[in-house]
């Protein structure tokens, strides 16, 4: 498959931020790992680079002097499907929530480790390349396969209910992404279920009895807490 990281011009990354020291920090980051970096200080200047530079990924601060960046996630998302990946100082779970559900694939809380921002791109970036789910998603010991909805832990099928097969590949097709709890249950039970995050959590708990093998301590469904879950895309 033809990759982003494959190609022979630089990936380009938007960073948004009105900080200068943070601006300075994140393009000798990006910079060191070859991307090419443009940046705008509001979400003004931030919509009209996505429009003319067309990045690859937006690095985006919710904190910006002229408009909040959620606002500027849905204008974005209106006609772009760029990897949006959130850097804020704001920890608060309804923060985390609202930029996930505005439209953004990942949330970061300041301060980060350098190591964690370009593996949580480099996710990103393998994602928004992949316009329909691998065939087969492996990762350690877990192997699935969409075409024939068989799943396997440690070369062994394991039998799960349409609704538990239907949850783990909703989070295969959208492996190293956070997925917030109100997507999960609108996409898998629908909408009259937004406010019944019990259900959720009962069919994950089952899920995770089924291909973890130690559902206490997951390696593959991880919880974002207050948030919603991820399938860790990497070993």
């Amino acid at each position: 498959m033809d990759s982003r990281e494959d190609r022979k011009y630089p990936i380009k990354i938007l960073v948004v931020d009105d900080e200068t020291a943070i601006q300075r920090f994140l393009k000798t980051i990006l910079e060191g790992a070859e991307f090419r970096v443009h940046q705008a200080e509001n979400g003004r200047l931030a919509l009209a680079a996505t429009a003319t530079v067309r990045p690859d990924l937006v690095l985006l601060d919710l904190g910006l002097p002229d408009m909040e960046g959620g606002e500027v996630i849905r204008r974005i998302r209106e006609w772009s499907p760029v990897p949006i990946i959130v850097l804020s100082v704001r920890a608060r779970e309804d923060d985390k929530v609202g930029a996930l559900d505005a439209g953004a694939d990942d949330y970061l809380t300041k301060p980060f480790g350098s190591g964690e921002l370009l593996a949580r791109i480099r996710v990103a970036l393998r994602h928004a390349v992949q316009k329909v789910p691998e065939p087969v998603y492996r990762a350690g010991d877990l192997e699935v396969d969409l075409g024939l909805r068989k799943v396997l832990v440690q070369g062994k099928e394991v039998q799960l209910t349409p609704t538990e097969y239907d949850l783990l590949r909703l989070l295969v097709s959208h492996a190293g992404k956070v997925l917030t709890h109100r997507q999960i249950l609108r996409e898998i039970w629908g909408s009259t279920y937004l406010e019944q995050p019990h259900v959720l959590r009962v069919n994950i708990s089952n899920l995770r009895r089924k291909i973890e093998s130690n559902p206490t301590r997951p390696r593959y469904i991880l919880t974002e807490v207050g948030v919603g879950y991820r399938l860790k895309a990497d070993f």
